[in-house]
């Protein structure tokens, strides 16, 4: 068995600005519209802050599943060369799940965006939060890495398309 691996990122270049590319991910709305495994999230009191919530809502296959989230880290690109940040945390039933996170950066005509993702099933509660990940996700840790990987770069190349549609 191979060891676990706690970190991911993808990239992609979009052609949009910073700001533009911020302001659709860190409206999580758009998520399921994006991402192979999330269908829908639910935000009770748009628009993003630093400590809002949200319920996603996800399938893979036969597998339904939600994670509560909250919303870490929030900064908008200033000017036409700022960089953007937005990050979120999830979990189950109050255990820690993973944290996402989207960077936009100006490069050239475009915006360089980074999805992150981080394993935060560490600690107190991580045996149980990978057993539920088994049943309800049908998914070991090792496999989410795999699984992760490909949803990411499905999901940045939806974005870019929506971003008017150049993906390098």
């Amino acid at each position: 068995m191979s060891e676990r691996r706690w970190s991911l990122q993808e990239r992609i270049l979009v052609d949009a600005t910073p700001s533009e590319v911020h302001r659709m991910v860190s409206d999580l709305r758009n998520m399921g519209r994006w991402s192979p495994e999330c269908r829908k999230v639910w935000v009770p009191r748009p628009p993003a802050r630093i400590g809002g919530r949200f319920v996603g809502f996800n399938r893979r296959g036969p597998f339904l599943w939600f994670t509560v989230g909250r919303i870490a880290a929030l900064r908008a690109p200033e000017g036409p060369s700022g960089h953007g940040e937005f990050t979120f945390d999830v979990g189950i039933f109050g255990l820690p799940i993973a944290r996402w996170g989207y960077r936009c950066e100006p490069e050239g005509d475009g915006t360089l965006v980074t999805e992150t993702w981080q394993d935060l099933r560490r600690g107190r509660g991580a045996r149980l939060t990978d057993l539920l990940g088994s049943v309800f996700a049908g998914t070991n840790p090792q496999r989410r890495v795999e699984i992760n990987r490909a949803g990411m770069r499905t999901t940045l190349t939806r974005l870019a398309a929506a971003c008017g549609g150049r993906a390098d």
